[in-house]
């Protein structure tokens, strides 16, 4: 079986003008949702071999708040940050794992968790959970055929 969650960064913190996207922080809402997203993904039996993450701050306090719940280390993948679904898929298929937590930045995971949803989810929110379920084990089979099974949970 192969298993992928996309995650959303958690809501990024935009106090500081002069400050460079990419090292951006979770303001106080994203602190409090990364950890209580991260505690529903672990109680719906979602166990991931590995966690691929933006370096950008934001996702990777994201990433890491999972990773705690989760009990995988985070690797850190520069091509995440502002990747397009094409290069998000493409990244958890090539960790060869069967079940892996991508978190990155929109629109990409939009446009992804979208077409692999059959346009089921419209927009992915800040924080946002979507897995997906193919019961094949081969990753070819994510980018070739609609999931069995998917599902949907944001922090509101």
């Amino acid at each position: 079986m192969i298993r992928l969650a996309l995650v959303r960064h958690a809501k990024s913190d935009w106090g500081d003008p002069g400050l460079d996207d990419h090292d951006r922080p979770l303001n106080d809402r994203g602190m409090r949702d990364a950890p209580v997203m991260a505690a529903r993904l672990a109680a719906s039996g979602f166990r991931p071999e590995v966690i691929l993450s933006s370096t950008a701050l934001r996702a990777r306090t994201t990433a890491e708040a999972f990773a705690a719940e989760l009990g995988v280390a985070v690797s850190l993948d520069p091509e995440l940050y502002g990747a397009p679904a094409a290069a998000l898929l493409a990244a958890a298929a090539a960790t060869g794992a069967g079940s892996v937590v991508v978190v990155a930045h929109d629109p990409g995971m939009s446009v992804l968790a979208g077409r692999l949803s059959g346009d089921g989810i419209g927009h992915m929110p800040t924080c946002a959970v979507a897995t997906f379920t193919w019961r094949q084990d081969d990753w070819d089979v994510a980018s070739a055929l609609d999931p069995d099974d998917w599902t949907f949970d944001t922090p509101r």
